[in-house]
């Protein structure tokens, strides 16, 4: 009898291990390739039409059913935003709720009032130009503090205390031309007022985002989100 034949056994098992090992490092790695993240919208008006599709979704309460622990793997890998909003930093709006999206569809930036400051501005910028966001949104809501705070300072003249003043401020060239104009809901004019300030602002950004709007690689819009509702209404 040939003594080799007793280790063939063995060499066999070690053989089909490695043979799984190898099958296991195969697919981690097409889960890898398969997990890096693909652009959901090509172009401005398709990744606005996702916002606006995904809101319709969030006001009728009949959301995508989502598995956050399946795309947390592949989020690891990298990202890749449709859409950026700067939104108000009120914690009674969320943006990946109002527009139906997963972690990752969305690039936000929030600050009390929905105005553009340079670091904002900067990263807005990044989201752009590094990140592929075809369109920015910038989302006003009504019953807005800040907002409020503003048309309210600017009434009355009156100081307020530490770096909100500093907000009042900032917010004053969006929202005094309301302060100018007639009829009722002086607080909802202010809040449209500012949004639209502040997306001519962005539109006009130079030297990134304004290229990109003029080249149409990008689009600037503006929303106001009801509270009550949940509905978002492009102004």
């Amino acid at each position: 009898m040939c003594t080799v034949c007793p280790q063939q056994p063995d060499l066999s098992r070690r053989h089909l291990m490695m043979a799984g090992v190898g099958l296991a490092a195969s697919v981690s790695l097409i889960g890898v390739a398969q997990a890096q993240p693909t652009r959901a919208a090509a172009t401005p008006d398709a990744a606005l039409k996702l916002l606006v599709d995904g809101n319709a979704r969030y006001v009728a309460n009949q959301p995508n059913e989502r598995d956050f622990s399946a795309g947390r793997v592949s989020r690891a890998a990298g990202q890749a935003p449709f859409a950026a909003i700067l939104g108000c930093a009120d914690s009674r709006v969320a943006p990946e709720l109002a527009f139906d999206q997963m972690p990752g569809d969305l690039f936000v930036v929030r600050v009390a009032g929905n105005f553009v400051t340079p670091d904002g501005l900067g990263s807005l910028e990044f989201g752009a130009a590094v990140l592929g966001t075809k369109v920015i949104m910038v989302l006003g809501h009504n019953s807005c503090g800040a907002v409020n705070a503003t048309v309210g300072a600017l009434q009355k003249h009156n100081d307020l205390p530490g770096h909100i003043a500093d907000l009042v401020s900032a917010m004053k060239p969006g929202v005094e031309p309301a302060l100018k104009q007639s009829g009722g809901d002086l607080e909802q004019r202010a809040v449209i007022a500012n949004v639209r300030y502040n997306v001519q602002r962005l539109q006009e950004a130079k030297p990134i985002l304004a290229d990109m709007v003029a080249k149409g690689q990008l689009r600037v819009v503006g929303g106001v989100y009801d509270l009550a509702s949940g509905k978002v209404t492009l102004v």
